[in-house]
């Protein structure tokens, strides 16, 4: 597969990009399900920024995702057999698991919960811009107001947050599904269902 060119191949662009985001800059990007408003996970100001674009309730949380699991363990406190199975079947891919967060996970992405959700993305275009981000894990959620359609095209997230976030990155050809991630509770060696998405799990898994 020929080698993904975007602008992200440009290092003064890179180098915008992250100084955006530690500022507290908010971008839309695409992932392999819908489209995605990201910004650092230690950000205040961008988790902040995000609520208030979507109109978002604050008792819901964002989630955290990488172009790589090992970026993303630092945020849940250890990883079971099941949901290391989970992840090795599944990222990346369209399933989030939530997990008991560690310390280093904010309450202010987790809504005060002590869990929090992750998400390895099966995205060329995602993966590489978290490549090239600092820490290389955004906290997340849908690009679209709270209450409205997930964006499913370049055009959809333009229309609906464009004129909100800081940048909207081109899909590069690297569409999205249109379906969102199942999402499931991971405790212990448990498995609970708590969105049927893209993926279709049994609500009672165990390894």
């Amino acid at each position: 597969m020929k080698e993904l060119e975007t602008i992200l191949d440009k290092s003064s662009f890179v180098d915008e990009l992250n100084i955006l985001l530690k500022e507290g800059g908010v971008i839309a990007f695409v992932t392999d399900t819908v489209w995605g408003l990201g910004c650092l996970p230690n950000s205040k100001k961008g988790v902040d920024k995000i609520y208030e674009i979507k109109g978002r309730d604050r008792s819901k949380p964002l989630i955290l995702m990488s172009n790589n699991k090992e970026n993303l363990f630092p945020y849940v406190e250890s990883i079971s057999k099941t949901a290391g199975n989970l992840m090795k079947e599944y990222f990346p891919g369209a399933l989030t698991i939530v997990m008991e967060k560690s310390e280093n996970t904010p309450e202010y992405i987790t809504s005060g919960k002590n869990t929090v959700g992750i998400r390895v993305p099966n995205n060329e275009f995602f993966k590489k811009l978290c490549s090239v981000i600092d820490g290389h894990v955004l906290a997340t959620t849908s690009a679209n107001l709270s209450n409205h359609p997930s964006s499913k095209t370049y055009e959809m997230a333009k229309e609906s947050i464009g004129s909100l976030v800081d940048i909207v990155f081109e899909d590069y050809g690297y569409g999205c599904a249109g379906k969102e991630s199942t999402v499931i509770l991971v405790e212990n060696e448990n498995v609970k269902v708590l969105r049927q998405g893209s993926i279709n799990l049994p609500n009672n898994l165990k390894d």
